[in-house]
């Protein structure tokens, strides 16, 4: 069905198994007097107040230093993580450069609070005022806020932000529609909704966009805003956007662009030359700062000179020689989030950033879209696989989302199916694609500027592996992983909360009877 698979590749499929320890939780491991360290007696320590000492000793593990440090070793052997085969799609995901957790460690960040008298965070703030610019540079706008904790929040910003516009001009009980599409990530449609928007989803057509006149159909006195991303997740870019931004400005709306899909087209375009009045960048993504279980993350929001009275507050910015934070501004709509924001994250992206300089940023984009190309040309080869909109020859941006509908149909064998065996192999679980599925069984790889053509060569010669396993042994896929830390899970307890605890207390309430 397919070629053979390199020697490489071989070699590679014999050698992986995952490290699995029978751990149980910390607590499990707790015995009564055992200790890593030993602390004064609450009584020896006058800075405690009487009123602020505990009634009892708090419910801790005990546990000597060597019996931590063996559990939480067997715990990141059990992860997987960025360090395997990770081409997470539809929103860029990359390696974080442990310069960036070095920077941040330091007693320059780590012991300061956003409380301190301004003067004594010139430092923290300067980098934030340069980085404002950093971005204002790469997008056109004239100011961005960095309070947003991810990239729905950011949406979310936008959102209130436009609110905000229409409520000063008197407009906003006329203008309650936000359009958007259904390629578009659901931040945008939910936290329009969130803000009290009716949304307005426009539909893929023959081109693989929505066209000029379906966006025409919808646009009108009650439009608010148009929130969108450009390239979408099935790679292809938009060339009508200037004129969807002049349909929905003649209107009488705002335009706001989504940038997750920034990677392929760094240095290549800027939102605001486009007619955009906002944007927004995922610094735990782009800009190459960490992202995990939910946070931290930073939604970098940037807009127009028209519409920064309403950013939330407080802003940081360049005043004479130094920099303050400025929390007088009666147009704002507020904290959408405590003090500034993440900043650590702040820092880390910047140093990328810095250390990637214009130059950097053109080449990292250009290795994106050719990586991604390459790999969709060697996919269209694979037995069962297609892509989205087959009849579009064009060359895809930095991620094509693909299908194994195929597969599906043949062998049962779906596409979560597929992911989990492919994580047998060393390759963290594919992307699919955000709900719904406009493509039937998707996955949505995405390799970027960090994976060497070694690694993508891999990636898919262990999906070929896989789907001619599920040709000749589908019962193999169906119950993969063999050779993960954990086998397949059962998930019907997670949607029974009186068999799930999140803490340990929780997990006696719930366990008493039955011990």
């Amino acid at each position: 069905m397919t070629a053979p698979i390199s020697n490489r590749s071989k070699a590679r499929f014999e050698g992986y198994h995952a490290a699995r320890w029978a751990e149980p939780v910390v607590m499990e491991l707790s015995h009564p007097g055992r200790r890593g360290a030993l602390f004064a007696k609450p009584e020896s320590v006058p800075s405690v107040p009487e009123g602020a000492r505990r009634g009892k000793a708090p419910e801790l593990p005990e546990m000597t230093e060597h019996d931590a440090l063996r559990h939480y070793l067997h715990l990141s052997q059990m992860t997987l993580g960025m360090m395997g085969v990770s081409l997470f799609g539809t929103c860029t995901m990359k390696y974080n450069p442990r310069i960036g957790e070095r920077a941040v460690a330091g007693k320059g960040l780590a012991e300061v609070h956003p409380y301190q008298p301004p003067e004594t965070l010139q430092g923290i703030m300067e980098i934030y005022a340069n980085f404002n610019d950093f971005l204002c540079e790469v997008s056109g706008m004239d100011q961005f806020v960095f309070q947003a904790g991810g990239g729905a929040d950011a949406a979310y910003t936008h959102a209130c932000v436009t609110r905000a516009y229409h409520a000063s001009r008197g407009e906003l009980e006329q203008r309650d529609q936000i359009i958007t599409t259904i390629q578009t990530h659901p931040c945008s449609p939910a936290t329009a909704n969130t803000a009290g928007f009716e949304v307005i989803t426009l539909t893929l057509e023959e081109n693989g966009y929505p066209s000029v006149e379906q966006l025409k159909s919808v646009v009108g006195p009650r439009t608010a805003a148009l929130m969108v991303n450009n390239p979408d997740d099935m790679g292809i870019y938009n060339p009508d956007i200037k004129e969807w931004v002049r349909i929905v400005h003649e209107a009488g709306g705002l335009c706001f662009y989504d940038h997750a899909n920034f990677n392929g087209v760094m240095t290549r375009l800027r939102a605001r030359e486009l007619g955009f009045d906002a944007c927004m960048y995922m610094l735990h993504k782009t800009f190459g700062a960490p992202k995990g279980g939910g946070g931290p993350a930073v939604g970098a929001y940037g807009c127009s000179a028209e519409l920064a009275p309403f950013l939330p507050s407080p802003l940081v910015v360049r005043d004479g020689d130094g920099v303050r934070l400025d929390e007088n501004r009666p147009q704002s709509i507020g904290k959408i989030r405590e003090f500034w924001g993440n900043a650590p994250q702040v820092v880390k992206a910047y140093a990328w950033a810095r250390a990637m300089g214009a130059e950097g940023l053109r080449e990292a984009a250009d290795l994106s879209v050719l990586a991604n190309n390459y790999m969709d040309k060697r996919l269209s080869k694979v037995a069962g696989v297609s892509r989205s909109h087959e009849h579009i020859d064009a060359w895809r941006m930095e991620m094509t989302r693909h299908s194994v509908e195929q597969v599906t149909k043949d062998t049962g064998c779906t596409v979560v199916d597929i992911a989990n065996r492919m994580t047998d192999f060393g390759i963290d679980a594919l992307w699919l694609s955000h709900e719904p599925w406009v493509v039937p069984e998707p996955f949505t790889p995405e390799a970027g500027e960090l994976w060497s053509k070694e690694d993508i060569d891999y990636w898919i010669d262990v999906l070929e592996h896989v789907i001619r396993e599920a040709y000749d042994d589908p019962e193999m896929v169906k119950t993969a992983p063999h050779k993960g830390a954990i086998h397949q899970l059962k998930g019907d307890a997670l949607e029974d909360p009186d068999r799930w605890a999140t803490t340990w207390r929780a997990y006696l309430r719930k366990n008493a009877s039955k011990t």
